[in-house]
């Protein structure tokens, strides 16, 4: 039984009747459990949605990625004008955009003004000669900044590569 055992083990497996001879038993291995899939979508993947949308109603993408040097100031500002009404609203249909701080460019105005979210660090960006220590009182507003109080993009198809922004497009004659 022994050499049997031995030799059977050097084989890859033990016999049944010789494990049942000393108290064990042989039971298949169990997979281990998949952890769950993880469906919420990641922030690329609104990025990706997004840029694939304003492509899809403003040919954002065609825009931006064509090369603008050899055509005239009012070739150029002519598609401007059509790209723009079309990425607004796109922009309108799937975001709620408002100003960081509602206020007059040009203006002195205070942090608190963001309201609750000038406690947020990323809320204003303070420029030019700041003081050395502690943060100022205020100053000109440059920018009131954006903040985006809602987003609704539809959800994306998991069956779809995100990363394709717009397909290539083959007409067939």
């Amino acid at each position: 039984m022994a050499f049997r055992a031995f030799f059977s083990v050097l084989g890859g497996s033990l016999p049944d009747d010789i494990a049942r001879a000393h108290g064990y038993t042989k039971s298949p291995l169990k997979k281990a459990a998949e952890p769950p899939k993880d469906t919420t979508p990641r922030a690329e993947t609104s990025a990706l949605q997004l840029l694939s949308i304003l492509q899809r109603d403003a040919r954002m993408l065609d825009f931006f990625m064509e090369d603008i040097s050899p055509y005239s100031d009012e070739q150029v500002g002519s598609a401007v004008r059509n790209i723009h009404d079309q990425c607004r609203q796109t922009l309108h249909k799937h975001l709620k955009l408002a100003p960081v701080i509602d206020g007059v460019e040009g203006a002195f105005t205070k942090p608190d003004q963001a309201g609750a979210l000038a406690k947020d660090p990323a809320a204003i960006k303070f420029i030019g000669n700041l003081p050395p220590q502690g943060k100022p009182d205020g100053g000109l507003l440059r920018h009131k900044g954006w903040r985006a109080d809602s987003v609704d993009l539809p959800a994306p198809n998991p069956k779809l590569n995100a990363a394709i922004l717009a397909p290539a497009e083959l007409e067939v004659e």
